[in-house]
C-alpha cells in the first residue's frame, strides 16, 4: 500500500479518512430521512372488492395483476358489494386500504343525512359506469290494465319484424318494453322483485329511485339475494324481476342479456332522473353491441347508471395510491359499452376528495423518473429529492473543511519527523555529545523518512525534509571529523 501511494498523486486512502465524518454525518441524515419519510410502501395491500363472478371480483384480480409487477401483493376480500365496503372503510377497527364503492351506495335516503364519521377517505378517481339493470321475464310486465296490457304485448312486435325482415328482433331477450314506466312496472300486484344483496349498492340505490317515484319500498314484495342465488330464482320462475347495478362485464348480467324470454327495462326517464339525482347518468345501450350477429339489443335501450369510485383511506401510502391509479389507467382507459377511450379514469368525485396523488398523475402523468427507472428506485428518489436537496445544502458548506484536514494529514506524516531532526540537532550542541552516535541516529532517521507513504501531490515537502536531513548530516560530519583527528 505504500508504495501504491507513493506512485498517485493523491491518497485516495487519506481523502476517504479525511471525508468519514463528513460521510458519516450525510449517512446519518440519509437514514433518519428515510425514517421519517417512509418512501418505500408496504409490500401487501387490502382491496374490498364484491361478490364472486361479479364486476368488481374481476377488477380486484386485474389490479392484483398490475401491482404485482412491482413486487406489491394485494389482498382481495369479497364482499357484498359496494354499501359494505363503503362501512367497512370508515369502520376504524378495520384494516383496509382501497376499495371499489359506487354513487348512491350509502344507507341514507337523502344526502344531507349521510353519516360522515370513521376515518376520513379519498377518491383515486371515477372508473367507469355501473348501469342499472332491470330484467324481468315477459309475463312480469302485464300490469293488468287493458291498454297497458296491451302495450306491454308489443313488446314482442311480430308485425314489425315482418315487415323489416328480422324476425330475430322479435324474440331478442333484450328487446325494450316501450310502454310501463317504473313506478307501473313496480306496483304490478303480486311482483316479486330482488332488490340485490344486504351490503351490496343495488338496494340502497332501488330505495332512492322509488323515492323520486313515490313509490314505499315496503309496499313491494322484495327480496334480498345474491346475484348467483337470484339468477337462479329468476330463471326458475320464483322471481318476477331482479335489479343488477354493475358493470356491463359482470358475467351474470352478459348472461341474462342474452338469455331469451327476458326484457331489459328501458328508462324512458333517464335524463330526468340524472337531473334529479346527481349520482346517476343517463346512458345508452346501442344497438348490437352485446352481440351484433344477433343484433342484441335490436333497439337503443336507455339506461340510467351511477360511476365507481376507487376510494382510498386517507394515509395510505402515496406510492401505492400512484400504482393503484396507475393501474386503474390501464385497465378503464380503453373503449367499452358506454365509454370512449380515454374517458375513464377520471379525476372527478362528488363524494370524497381527490388523493394528492391522483390529481398529480391526471395532471401530469406518470412520475418522469418511473418512464426510465425501476418502480422502487424512481420513487424513493421522486419522494425524497426535497430532503436530499436539503442535505446536500447542509453539507456543501461543510466539504471545505475535507481538503484542509486531508493536507493536514499528509503534512503532519512529514512534519513530526522535524521534531525528531531538531532533537538531534540540538544534540549537537550538548555538552558531551557524541557526533558518531547523533550520525547514527540521523541515518535511522533518514531510512525511516525514505518510507514514508506520501503522495506525489506532497513530494516536495518530504524531498525538503530529507534535504533538510542531509543538512543536518553534513553539520554532524564536520563536527566528527576535528574529534576524529584528535583522537588519532
Amino acid at each position: 500500500m505504500p508504495r501504491v501511494i507513493k506512485r498517485t498523486l493523491i491518497s485516495l486512502r487519506d481523502a476517504l479518512i479525511s471525508a468519514g465524518p463528513l460521510l458519516v454525518l450525510a449517512l446519518l441524515l440519509l437514514w433518519g430521512a428515510y425514517a421519517w419519510l417512509a418512501p418505500a410502501p408496504p409490500r401487501k395491500v387490502v382491496l374490498l372488492t364484491g361478490p364472486e363472478q361479479s364486476a368488481y371480483a374481476e377488477f380486484g384480480r386485474q389490479y392484483a395483476a398490475e401491482l404485482a409487477r412491482y413486487g406489491i401483493t394485494v389482498e382481495l376480500r369479497a364482499t357484498q358489494g359496494a354499501t359494505e365496503n363503503l362501512r367497512r372503510l370508515r369502520d376504524p377497527q378495520e384494516r383496509i386500504d382501497v376499495a371499489f364503492v359506487e354513487g348512491g351506495a350509502s344507507d341514507a335516503l337523502l344526502k344531507v343525512d349521510e353519516v360522515r364519521g370513521g376515518p376520513a377517505l379519498e377518491a383515486l378517481g371515477t372508473l367507469f359506469y355501473e348501469p342499472v339493470w332491470l330484467f324481468y321475464r315477459d309475463g312480469a310486465a302485464q300490469l293488468g290494465q287493458g291498454g297497458q296490457a296491451a302495450a306491454v304485448a308489443r313488446v314482442a312486435k311480430p308485425a314489425n319484424a315482418a315487415r323489416t325482415g328480422d324476425a330475430a328482433r322479435a324474440a331478442s331477450p333484450v328487446a325494450p318494453s316501450p310502454s310501463p314506466s317504473l313506478t307501473e312496472l313496480l306496483q304490478r300486484p303480486g311482483l316479486r322483485l330482488n332488490v340485490g344483496a344486504r351490503g351490496s349498492g343495488a338496494p340502497n340505490l332501488m330505495r332512492k329511485l322509488l323515492h323520486a317515484n313515490r313509490v314505499d319500498i315496503d309496499t313491494l314484495k322484495t327480496s334480498r339475494l345474491g346475484e348467483t342465488e337470484a339468477v337462479t330464482g329468476f330463471l326458475g320462475g320464483d322471481l318476477d324481476a331482479l335489479v343488477f347495478v354493475s358493470a356491463p362485464e359482470s358475467p351474470m348480467v352478459q348472461m341474462l342479456l342474452m338469455t331469451p324470454g327476458v326484457r331489459l327495462f328501458d328508462f324512458a326517464q333517464a335524463e330526468a332522473y340524472s337531473r334529479r339525482l346527481p349520482f346517476l347518468t343517463a346512458l345508452t345501450l346501442p344497438r348490437g353491441v352485446v352481440d351484433l350477429a344477433q343484433d342484441v339489443p335490436p333497439d337503443d335501450v336507455r339506461l340510467i347508471a351511477t360511476t365507481t369510485v376507487l376510494v382510498a383511506r386517507v394515509g395510505t401510502h402515496p406510492a401505492l395510491e400512484q400504482l393503484f391509479v396507475q393501474a386503474a389507467h390501464a385497465l378503464h382507459g380503453g373503449t367499452g359499452w358506454f365509454a370512449h377511450a380515454g374517458q375513464f379514469p377520471v379525476a372527478l368525485s362528488a363524494d370524497w376528495p381527490m388523493a394528492a396523488e391522483a390529481q398529480r398523475f391526471y395532471r401530469a402523468g406518470a412520475p418522469l423518473l418511473q418512464r426510465y427507472l425501476p418502480f422502487w428506485l424512481a420513487n424513493t428518489i421522486d419522494r425524497m429529492w426535497v430532503v436530499l436537496v436539503s442535505i446536500v445544502a447542509v453539507l456543501i458548506p461543510l466539504t471545505r473543511v475535507v481538503p484542509p484536514l486531508y493536507q493536514f494529514r499528509i503534512r503532519s506524516r512529514i512534519y513530526r519527523w522535524y521534531a525528531r531532526l531538531r532533537d538531534i540537532e540540538d544534540g549537537m550542541t550538548a555538552a558531551g555529545a557524541d557526533p558518531a552516535a547523533l550520525l547514527a541516529e540521523l541515518n535511522a532517521l533518514d531510512r525511516r523518512v525514505e518510507k514514508l507513504p506520501v503522495p506525489l501531490s506532497h513530494a516536495d515537502e518530504l524531498y525538503a525534509l530529507r534535504g533538510h536531513i542531509v543538512l543536518v548530516r553534513e553539520r554532524l560530519r564536520g563536527d566528527a571529523r576535528p574529534v576524529a583527528a584528535a583522537v588519532g
